[in-house]
Parts: C-alpha cells; structure tokens; sequence
C-alpha cells in the first residue's frame, strides 16, 4: 500500500520566527509549538496525502543555510495584481529578491528571511485550485526517473513529464503538487527542506521502510540517534523520513 506524504520539514535556527513568516505569507495559522517543532497549517485543512495542502513542520538546527536548496516551494498566484501583492508583502514580512540564475522569467525568486529560496508563480492554470503552495519542487538529475520513485512510494499520478520537469499530484483533489525538476549540479548537503511520510494502517514501519527500500530507497544516518521514525534518502539522496502508521 502507497505511504501518505505528511509535510514538509523545514530546519530553522529560529523555527518560531521563520513559522511566523510562513504563516503571514500563505495567510495559514501556527497549530503547534513546542521546543522542538512549529507547525504552520491552514485551518481544517485535508492533509497533504489525502489531496490537500503540504503542512510545513520548522525545527530547530544549528547550522545556517550555506548553498542553495536543492528542494524550494512555490507560491500560486490567480492573477498578475495578485502575484505583484503578494511578492510586496513577502518583502514587507522580510524576505528579500533572488538572483539564482533565472534569467527573465514570469515567476518571482524570493529568499524567506532564513535564506530559504521560494518562487511567486504568474497566473497558471495548472495551480487554480491548489491554494496559496502550488507545490514542493525537488531539484534532481533525471526527473523522469525520480517522478517514477515518488509515484510508487506515494500512489499518486504522474501528471506530467519531460526531460526538465515531472509533477505528482493526488488523484482526486488538487492539492500541493510535487515536482521533480531538472537541475545542474549534485547535491552535496543535507537538505534543509524535506517530506515527512505515514504509512496507512495496517501497514507497519517496518514493512513500509522495506517496501521504499524495493523502490529504491535506503535507510541513512543524518546524526538522529535512537528516534522512533526511520531516515531514509530517494534514490537520488534527498532524506525523507517514514513516521509510525497513523
């Protein structure tokens, strides 16, 4: 049985602050906070797995950002005065423009006030109905293959694919897409951004950690220590980490 994608896992020095941020930035509200996560949802939202929005978990780490992220979320726009708006109260809530090589492009690259990169989509009629997160895009050398990863593991449609960009959505709600999007380069760190993922029940941890493993997948040691979910990486080694069923 496919896991359920759960959210996203940000690392933060200051998780509050940048929760904050990300809350006045999708308009979604802090449901939780305790020493060791913030997490920022819309109300009575779906969870990401059922067709909904993705929920963003902020941790706390040392570590400042030190090179660009491999994994970025993009904001959804329904028109050009509301793109404008909302890059101006970006800036007003402190993040800044980025030049990450984009050249002249419709979108936006934004910097959240951690370093973190985001994109202000322009008006596109594959993002009308996923609210404010358009989707989590991962940077990897061969979408197509990636996209094959992540349809097993979540059961989700391949909904697009080419040499340069493969999309994941539900299929029956539209909610926060995943994407796989070509990029130069190889990862050389630890993401600061990634999915927490749930097997259904009656599935166990176990057999859902061994049925990723088929898939591709392999179990990692990023430092976690005696936790009681399993760290794993894709099978192009960006870290998700498989929770207890639930």
């Amino acid at each position: 049985m496919p896991t359920r994608l759960e959210g996203m896992v940000v690392d933060a020095v200051d998780p509050a602050g940048l929760a904050r941020f990300w809350a006045s930035a999708l308009d979604w509200e802090i449901t939780a906070e305790e020493p060791d996560e913030v997490v920022v949802e819309p109300p009575e939202a779906v969870l990401w797995g059922e067709g909904g929005p993705a929920a963003l978990v902020f941790v706390p780490v040392v570590e400042p950002k030190t090179v660009k992220n491999r994994v970025h979320l993009d904001l959804a726009s329904a028109s050009t005065d509301e793109q404008r708006a909302t890059v101006a109260r970006l800036l007003d809530l402190g993040a800044r423009h980025a030049d990450v090589g984009q050249g002249e492009v419709p979108w936006v690259v934004m910097t959240d006030p951690e370093g973190n990169e985001l994109c202000v989509l322009d008006p596109r009629d594959a993002y009308r109905d996923t609210g404010p997160l358009a989707a989590v895009v991962l940077d990897c050398a061969d979408p197509v293959a990636l996209a094959r990863f992540w349809a097993e593991a979540t059961g989700w449609p391949v909904i697009h694919q080419s040499e340069h960009l493969a999309a994941l959505r539900h299929p029956t709600a539209p909610g926060t897409r995943l994407e796989l999007l070509a990029a130069p380069g190889r990862k050389v760190t630890k993401n600061r951004l990634h999915p927490d993922v749930r097997p259904y029940p009656p599935d166990d941890l176990a057999i859902e950690v061994a049925r990723l493993e088929r898939a591709g997948a392999r179990r990692i040691d990023i430092g976690q220590g005696e936790v009681s979910w399993v760290v794993m990486a894709d099978p192009e080694g960006n870290e998700l980490c498989v929770l207890s069923p639930g």
